[in-house]
């Protein structure tokens, strides 16, 4: 019930939306003021400022309260003026895997030959340092949000605030965004070896012939790897356990398969495929995904792991999740 009145009230908030060109201009009716714990105390000894002098009828003390109060004033509305017309625009992050940290940026443009002074952007409970953003120019933000699960995740409303002039009040209006950021499952740390394509065989035009044992390379070992390939004089030199690849190696496509894993949590399956994915990949040699009512055809390369990954990212889910708001 607590969580239904609050989303109501949270509905009830005037938003500044996002425009046709993905940028979001603060408007007039979108600026909230409230005084600050220093401003409270401001507005109290003026209270007391003001019933003392009429009290004791001290026409001087009567005329530094009002002077005073009009200062408050002022910089009540240059807060609400510092905001208005700001122009933010959140832009979307690079993947990353559930667990990691989502690098955020949000671009602050003061239109207009005005500069903006003490502006702070503020999501959930991290808060990036003030910016200062001379007239007609441009500031980036960045700062860190976790992203928590797989998917398309929509970065929510953003607070943006000034204390600016006086730190006697603060002034703050939400920012509504159309950022979103693509988090890959969490691999599993180790994953059964994948099977290798029908036939357990190799593709029609290998050839064995000159060539075929080129030395290509090596690759962290995998359970499973034949003791003849592996690297004795690197394991000496304590390099760890790592693989010689030959060019007959090339010849042997691999398939990820969903229905080749026993585990019955979906997630878990997910992370372990993602986890042959990247092992897969490192190892230079062809490879296809197949998942429920997908597949991802054999191939290799930077590109292909990254469709591959998005596949697992995006399976199974209809819905964008959104972050936690502030």
């Amino acid at each position: 019930m607590a969580v239904s009145v609050r989303q109501r009230f949270e509905n009830l908030l005037r938003r500044v939306p996002v425009g046709v060109d993905g940028v979001a201009r603060v408007g007039t009716r979108q600026i909230y003021i409230l005084p600050t714990r220093t401003g409270l105390m401001f507005g109290s000894v003026l209270l007391v400022m003001l019933l003392g002098s009429l009290n004791y009828q001290n026409n001087l003390g009567l005329l530094f309260t009002f002077f005073f109060a009009s200062v408050g004033l002022i910089a009540m509305h240059h807060a609400w003026f510092n905001l208005l017309g700001l122009a933010v625009q959140a832009r979307s992050g690079s993947p990353v895997f559930a667990g990691e940290t989502v690098t955020v940026e949000i671009r602050l443009r003061a239109e207009g030959r005005r500069a903006r002074h003490d502006i702070q952007v503020r999501k959930d409970q991290r808060t990036a340092l003030p910016v200062h953003v001379p007239g007609g120019t441009q500031r980036l933000v960045s700062f860190g949000l976790p992203a928590t699960r797989r998917g398309l995740q929509r970065i929510a409303d953003l607070t943006i605030e000034t204390h600016h002039p006086m730190q006697l009040f603060r002034a703050w209006c939400y920012v509504a965004t159309d950022a979103t950021i693509l988090v890959y499952p969490a691999p599993a740390r180790h994953a059964p070896d994948p099977v290798h394509d029908a036939g357990d065989a190799r593709r029609p035009n290998r050839s064995g012939g000159e060539g075929a044992d080129d030395y290509l390379g090596s690759r962290n070992y995998r359970h499973g790897d034949s003791p003849r390939q592996i690297d004795w004089k690197a394991f000496a030199r304590e390099r760890g356990l790592v693989v010689k690849q030959f060019g007959g190696d090339q010849g042997q496509d691999v398939w990820i398969d969903w229905s080749r894993l026993a585990t019955p949590d979906p997630e878990r399956r997910l992370s372990l495929l993602t986890r042959q994915v990247l092992d897969v990949s490192a190892s230079g040699v062809r490879f296809g995904l197949r998942l429920p009512g997908t597949t991802e055809g054999l191939s290799q390369g930077a590109t292909h792991v990254q469709r591959c990954l998005t596949r697992l990212a995006l399976f199974d889910h209809a819905q964008t999740t959104t972050l936690p708001r502030h």
